[in-house]
């Protein structure tokens, strides 16, 4: 977790703006930056995946509650599985 330190601190930073003009929308941070607003998760984890490759970066719902992955895991667009 600690490599996301940075996204982490400024999603927590932003929280109050992002909920008020984000409800339930998705988020990417990026290197403690905001890297864009989706309303579906497949389109931020997308955006993510062709932008930062590997990452690091984070993907939150606005309101949400938080969930952790495994690092390992690997998003799979819906459209690449055919």
């Amino acid at each position: 977790m600690a490599v996301l330190k940075k996204d982490i601190s400024a999603f927590e930073r932003m929280r109050a703006d992002l909920e008020e003009k984000h409800a339930n929308e998705w988020v990417v941070f990026h290197d403690g930056v905001l890297a864009g607003v989706f309303t579906a998760f497949e389109d931020a984890a997308t955006m993510a995946i062709e932008t930062f490759d590997d990452g690091p970066y984070l993907i939150r719902q606005v309101g949400a509650e938080q969930v952790s992955l495994p690092g390992g895991m690997i998003f799979t667009p819906a459209h690449y599985l055919g």
